[in-house]
């Protein structure tokens, strides 16, 4: 049984050269369509036409999101660049094009690429979600104060060339203050040496600019995607585009409309976090709350997926601090949605953090009687137990500031550095001295 190949060659002599190779029977694959152009292929391969697709370097369009969308309706990409032409096989690999073939190979080399381009993509990815082994943290007690004292996964300054950490912060529907503890995280992090960027991918009502002060106008991660997937995005470009809150502190600001959520293609989001390893020891992403994947039952050919940004982060991510808001409602939204990354495939070590901690929501101490209760009905307890300073907060959103900055002695910023220090493998003493800095772009727009 022969293997079913699309092809989209813009008018390539090679694609009529395998076409009559093919269709003369001596290899096992045949070609079923020959496509004009990127949305011509993609909609052949959402209707089932084919198992792998030829494509040329040069065609139109052709970027990090088509293959995805190749690689959703089950349609593997097998690139084809000129011989000797490195930028037009960078464009592909940039493209996330593993198999790649000289447009003068011999029909019985591209018939046996494809077979083993199919071969590898039945079998899966040997890296998929599966390679976040769940590390043993051990099962640290919760001292008087509040705060667990167990090992987190250390991030810190990185070598020279060595990848940065990714930390995703995620949490269930019901605002339990992902961007806040994003937000100030990221500074305390900053603060202990660092340097950090600051990523906001909520797609659906991303607030990271407007409680620090800054334009949300500008592209930001939008930009950064775009750039992304058509590999053009390095670690100079991806600064251009970021906001420079401190020596050691950056911030790629949302999407200012959550009507623009299409733009963050989730093959992009990987691109971008690749190249934020690169810039940074830490990115820190504020991530959307919802992971459903129904989008593509809705639609009869390959849908677009407005929770795949969240969703590539959770699995590109190091660790997951999954936030949840401290009282009964909060933490029970919080064990479900623990059950609900297993069922979204995400394979990343998570560790707890619970805000607004304070009296009187639940009968006896707040802090025993919730660490208790996740305990019991999730069999985990919490990295951290951040307490509510609504004064401390609504005195830095007013003024546009980080809580280190508003208020510098808030119990909750020193809760959050405290946090950060575990995670940074730093003893916290004492109080850090801040110094104001100006919002500015740490390079041309």
């Amino acid at each position: 049984m022969k293997l079913d190949v699309l092809s989209a060659a813009d008018g390539a002599a090679w694609e009529q050269r395998l076409l009559a190779a093919f269709e003369a029977g001596a290899q096992p694959v045949g070609i079923v369509r020959r496509c004009v152009d990127v949305v011509d292929l993609l909609a052949v391969a959402g209707s089932g036409q084919g198992r792998a697709a030829l494509v040329a370097a040069d065609l139109r369009r052709l970027d990090a999101a088509a293959v995805e969308l190749l690689a959703v309706a089950g349609v593997v990409a097998v690139g084809v660049a000129p011989r000797g032409d490195p930028s037009a096989e960078q464009r592909l690999r940039l493209a996330g094009i593993v198999h790649v073939v000289a447009d003068d190979a011999e029909p019985a080399t591209v018939a046996a690429v494809l077979l083993d381009a199919v071969r590898t993509a039945a079998d899966g990815p040997a890296d998929g979600p599966a390679r976040h082994a769940r590390r043993d943290f051990g099962d640290p007690a919760v001292p008087a104060g509040g705060q667990p004292a167990g090992n987190l996964p250390a991030v810190r300054p990185s070598p020279a060339g060595a990848p940065g950490t990714v930390l995703a912060v995620w949490g269930p529907t019901g605002a339990p203050g992902r961007t806040t503890v994003a937000v100030t995280l990221a500074d305390e992090l900053a603060g202990l040496g660092c340097t950090v960027l600051l990523v906001d991918s909520d797609v659906y009502g991303g607030t990271v600019a407007p409680v620090l002060g800054v334009l949300d106008e500008s592209p930001g991660i939008a930009a950064a995607c775009r750039l992304a997937a058509a590999g053009g995005l390095d670690a100079e470009a991806l600064g251009a585009l970021c906001w420079q809150l401190g020596p050691r502190l950056r911030v790629l600001s949302g999407i200012p409309l959550a009507s623009r959520w299409p733009e963050l293609r989730p093959a992009a989001i990987g691109a971008l976090l690749a190249v934020a390893r690169g810039s940074a020891d830490v990115t820190v992403v504020d991530c959307g709350f919802c992971l459903e994947t129904d989008e593509e039952l809705s639609f009869d050919t390959v849908a677009p997926r407005r929770n795949g940004a969240t969703l590539a982060v959770l699995d590109d991510a190091d660790l997951v601090l999954v936030v949840g808001a401290a009282d009964p409602i909060g933490v029970q939204r919080l064990v479900r949605a623990l059950a609900e990354l297993p069922d979204a495939q995400v394979g990343t070590p998570t560790e707890i953090v619970l805000n607004r901690v304070r009296d009187h929501v639940v009968p006896g101490r707040a802090a025993d009687e919730l660490t208790a209760a996740l305990a019991r009905f999730a069999g985990r307890v919490p990295a951290a137990l951040l307490p509510d300073d609504s004064r401390a907060l609504d005195a830095a959103l007013a003024a546009g500031r980080l809580l280190s900055e508003a208020s510098p002695n808030s119990p909750l910023r020193h809760a959050v550095r405290e946090l950060a220090g575990a995670l940074a493998g730093v003893e916290v003493t004492g109080r850090r001295p801040r110094r104001r800095h100006r919002r500015e772009r740490s390079g041309p727009a």
